[in-house]
């Protein structure tokens, strides 16, 4: 039957046949049919969501000849980063350069970050990092790329909604792997959404068999295996001590004025080690207000400062900025694995900073479920507009048996220790009259 079929063909037909993506595309890269806004591309790695969002691309911006318009004629492009829209989304194996045919083929300006078509097309570059680029500029479609590993994800996504403007019905298509993070999960919640997924092994033809066998062998049932393979958007752990919704309801505008905070801490996590793989410096800002009764206090979680792959003094310096930031009162550090070493290396930054030294004689779950218990009883905010999603991300990992996600829960750690010195240790104090005189 393919014989046939291809014997049927002029030469013409067979060269063009390599660029009908609709003769070639698995069902999980075409776009549903309907009056969508929002197409998600959900799947594991190598399941072929960079081919299916370059391919979508083209077929808005391409009309029936090469110098004909076609639907959309401005395109956003944004990834996490400038290098990765260029080198994953523009010029990689799966890209808008490599799935074009010679003679509609668009030419990248460096200088402009763009790409232009033979019709007068134009797609504009964006990185996640700089949401406010999106300011100004309008469009008629956009195609996101790994939405869900962007650090400023909510804020970029925001900005890119108001852009979308142009023509009688914009659309975008986020092609990502899943991750728990709420932006992602409200826009897959959204009735004006479609969602396509496939799995890691739908590719499998264009893919290594060694890879599938190694990764398979490694991640298959775990949590990571779900989002990174299965390409599934695995909501929380089981025995999660935060959920989702949880954290959502959290989300609230800071207290102003005489309902303000009394107090704000840094917390850190040390991490054992530097190198490229190595855990987090977890970086916490939280603040309390601790007026009347106990059971009316409150605390809001400020910013994540965390950073990876920081020497001692980078994560030191980066803490006390924090503490400047935000005129916090004390930074509250845990000092297991570094002794004494821990507030030495504060100590050549900031000489006078107060400190407080924290230890952990619990296991982190167990170090973690009165602050989840703060949680449930509604006496814990997420400052709104701040961006706590890879903070969040931890938390939904953390259960009643350990921690279930990647690496160390060091951003969940620095969270526990500022809000054990905030709300925890303090009332204590305040139940038992002999604490209180301490």
């Amino acid at each position: 039957m393919q014989s046939e079929f291809l014997d049927s063909l002029s030469s013409g037909e067979i060269l063009a046949l390599r660029y009908l993506f609709e003769f070639w595309a698995m069902d999980h890269q075409l776009p549903p049919e309907g009056d969508w806004c929002s197409w998600v591309v959900m799947g594991g790695r190598g399941a072929g969501k960079t081919r299916a969002g370059a391919e979508w691309v083209r077929a808005q911006v391409e009309g029936a000849r090469p110098l004909d318009p076609g639907a959309c004629s401005r395109v956003a492009l944004v990834g996490e980063t400038m290098d990765q829209v260029r080198d994953v989304m523009i010029f990689g194996e799966s890209g808008i350069l490599a799935c074009s045919p010679p003679h509609r083929r668009p030419e990248w300006q460096a200088t402009r970050k763009r790409l232009i078509w033979p019709n007068g097309a134009t797609a504009q570059v964006f990185s996640a990092h700089e949401p406010e680029s999106l300011r100004g500029p309008q469009f008629d479609a956009a195609w996101v790329d790994e939405l869900a590993k962007w650090k400023r994800a909510r804020a970029t996504w925001d900005m890119l909604q108001f852009a979308l403007r142009l023509g009688r019905h914009p659309r975008v298509c986020v092609t990502t792997t899943p991750r728990n993070v709420g932006v992602l999960k409200e826009l897959l919640g959204r009735d004006s959404t479609v969602i396509t997924q496939a799995p890691t092994e739908a590719n499998r033809a264009y893919l290594a068999d060694s890879f599938l066998e190694e990764v398979r062998a490694r991640y298959a049932g775990t949590r990571l295996g779900r989002h990174e393979l299965d390409g599934v958007l695995v909501d929380e752990a089981e025995d999660a001590l935060w959920r989702g919704a949880m954290l959502e309801a959290a989300r609230r505008a800071l207290p102003s004025g005489e309902d303000g905070m009394d107090r704000i801490v840094v917390a850190i996590d040390p991490p054992m080690s530097r190198h490229a793989g190595s855990d987090a410096c977890g970086i916490v800002v939280a603040g309390a207000r601790t007026r009347g009764p106990v059971q009316d206090w409150r605390a809001w979680v400020l910013e994540d400062a965390s950073l990876r792959g920081a020497s001692p003094a980078q994560w030191a310096e980066a803490a006390v900025a924090a503490m400047e930031r935000w005129g916090a009162s004390r930074l509250v550090a845990e000092v297991n694995q570094g002794g004494n070493l821990v507030e030495e290396v504060i100590r050549q930054v900031a000489p006078l900073a107060p400190v407080t030294k924290v230890h952990a004689r619990q296991g982190k779950a167990a170090r973690a479920e009165p602050v989840a218990a703060l949680y449930d009883q509604g006496r814990v905010f997420h400052a709104a507009g701040a961006e706590l999603s890879a903070l969040e991300e931890q938390m939904c990992a953390m259960t009643t048996r350990g921690f279930e996600g990647r690496g160390s829960p060091d951003r969940v750690d620095a969270l526990v220790w500022a809000l054990h010195d905030l709300l925890i240790v303090p009332a204590a104090k305040w139940r038992d009259p002999k604490l209180r005189a301490l």
